[in-house]
């Protein structure tokens, strides 16, 4: 099989960073090097951050917030850059859909049907400036005969991006930030960098003023010197749990705010009376989806016990028939995994299973078609026991456990029995019972018959999964402070 390559990804200034509305030169000579997954070849190399380079991003972003027009600007203002900001993400379609499945393995056609939604939330933030209630009378209590509670950007922002979907998570980051008057550092993935600096070249277009935007690509280390900067104030994270913890520890030493978007291992309760044939098509399609490298896949299978041989072979049977290989060729069904640390961990899961005692009951290896790559097989495990460490620790790849449960309750127990709580579905045909189990379990999401989520209603989880919400008007809400003011008489400024 031919797997296709670019000589040259179509951004420019990767040997710089964007900030205070310039691409600057960075304060060493250091570079990262960007791999495509499916061919273990350098793409293209990026300038990598060093401390002086985050705080030169952090004092403009400051300058921009203090002293600059952005948060001066009304609403209304800033919506029309959003506006902007959303045509000119359409335009740079192709680009994005080049790049992507080049730094993360995701399907081209896959790309190309979400890049179809990216530049509607950008537009959803604009609608809010007109809808929204900025700006609240409350009645006082305590003295005076008007009050009002005015909802103020909550300053600087840190957002920092993992390689996955950047461009998805960066909307749902910076749209609601600059709506709200904030001024953003974004932090960008040393695996994933293109999609940040696309935004960078977007910023520049449309006219943002200096400082609003600023841009960078920094690996683990050097991005704590963004998330200790006490001029940032507020880090909006996704990522692991356990960088998470070390970012709310961080923030906590200051009062910072935060908000986390962290990892999940995320269950399907299969009810007795739903139909395995479809049940199995419908987990085994999703988790095709960036090879399984997603938060909230569906990965912990808890059905009836006496339906477990009927899920394993049926779910044996559509992923042992997924197509896996090059991103780019219309007949593959799944990618590779983004990089070789990480197949290096799905595999070193896979051998844990094993050890275990599950049961393999397809996949396990790498693909025999394929030499060369970050490709991995589709792997289904039965008769696992959730205390096992496939069944509660995160993979991040295309790796499917079944738990037998005795019955609906003991299903509930097992799905909640995880220090995550991301996702979950439920698969029934009732969708009354799909209701009260849904109700009852400990996840920020809950779908009916299929994997699903969506950041136009909000994003996130229970527990160790992340505090906060992305998406939606809760997403808006993390990038504002409350401010109560008490008049003695209301001000003639204050909307009708």
């Amino acid at each position: 099989m031919s797997i296709t390559t670019e000589p040259k990804a179509p951004i420019k200034g990767l040997d710089k960073f964007f900030i205070g509305g310039e691409w600057v030169q960075p304060s060493s000579s250091d570079t990262i090097d960007v791999i495509e997954p499916a061919t273990e070849q350098v793409y293209f190399q990026v300038a990598e951050a060093q401390d002086a380079d985050v705080a030169r991003a952090v004092t403009s972003a400051r300058e921009a917030f203090d002293n600059g027009p952005w948060p001066k600007l009304t609403h209304a203002q800033r919506a029309e850059y959003l506006r902007a900001i959303s045509s000119a993400v359409r335009e740079r379609t192709d680009d994005v859909t080049q790049i992507w499945p080049r730094e993360s393995g995701i399907l081209y056609g896959v790309a190309q049907a979400m890049m179809g939604g990216i530049p509607d939330a950008y537009t959803y933030y604009a609608d809010l400036a007109e809808t929204f209630h900025f700006e609240e009378p409350a009645t006082p209590t305590a003295g005076g005969n008007f009050g009002m509670i005015a909802r103020e950007p909550v300053g600087v922002v840190g957002a920092i991006i993992p390689w996955n979907a950047p461009m998805t998570l960066i909307a749902y980051k910076l749209a609601p930030a600059l709506l709200a008057g904030c001024t953003v550092v974004l932090k960008a993935s040393p695996e994933a960098p293109g999609a940040p600096y696309i935004m960078a070249e977007i910023a520049e277009k449309v006219g943002l003023p200096a400082g609003v935007l600023n841009v960078l690509t920094a690996d683990r280390e050097v991005s704590e010197t963004l998330v200790r900067d006490p001029r940032v104030d507020k880090i909006a994270f996704t990522g692991s749990t356990a960088a998470g913890k070390k970012i709310a520890g961080i923030m906590a030493e200051r009062i910072g705010r935060y908000s986390l978007e962290l990892g999940g291992k995320s269950a399907a309760v299969i009810l007795d009376d739903a139909d395995i044939s479809s049940t199995a098509a419908a987990l085994s399609g999703a988790e095709c989806f960036l090879s399984g490298q997603v938060c909230s896949s569906l990965t912990r299978i808890v059905v009836p016990r006496s339906r477990h041989d009927e899920m394993v072979e049926a779910l044996a049977g559509t992923f042992s028939q997924v197509r896996v290989g090059d991103p780019f060729d219309a007949n593959s069904q799944m990618g590779p995994l983004a990089m070789q640390r990480q197949r290096d961990r799905v595999e070193s899961y896979i051998e844990i299973g094993k050890s275990e005692g599950a049961t393999l009951a397809t996949g396990g290896g790498r693909p025999k078609d394929l030499d060369r790559g970050w490709f991995v097989e589709p792997t289904v495990f039965g008769n696992v026991d959730n205390s096992w460490r496939i069944a509660q620790e995160e993979i991040f790849g295309p790796v499917l456990s079944v738990l037998p449960a005795e019955d609906e309750e003991d299903a509930i127990r097992i799905a909640n029995d995880t220090v995550y709580g991301l996702n979950a579905a439920v698969f029934t045909n009732d969708a009354d019972r799909a209701r009260d189990v849904a109700g009852r379990l400990r996840a920020g999401t809950v779908g009916h018959n299929n994997f699903r989520t969506d950041f136009g209603i909000g994003f996130g989880g229970f527990k160790q999964s992340g505090i906060g919400r992305e998406g939606g008007v809760e997403g808006l809400h993390h990038y504002l402070e409350n401010k109560t003011m008490i008049f003695e008489e209301k001000p003639s400024s204050f909307p009708k």
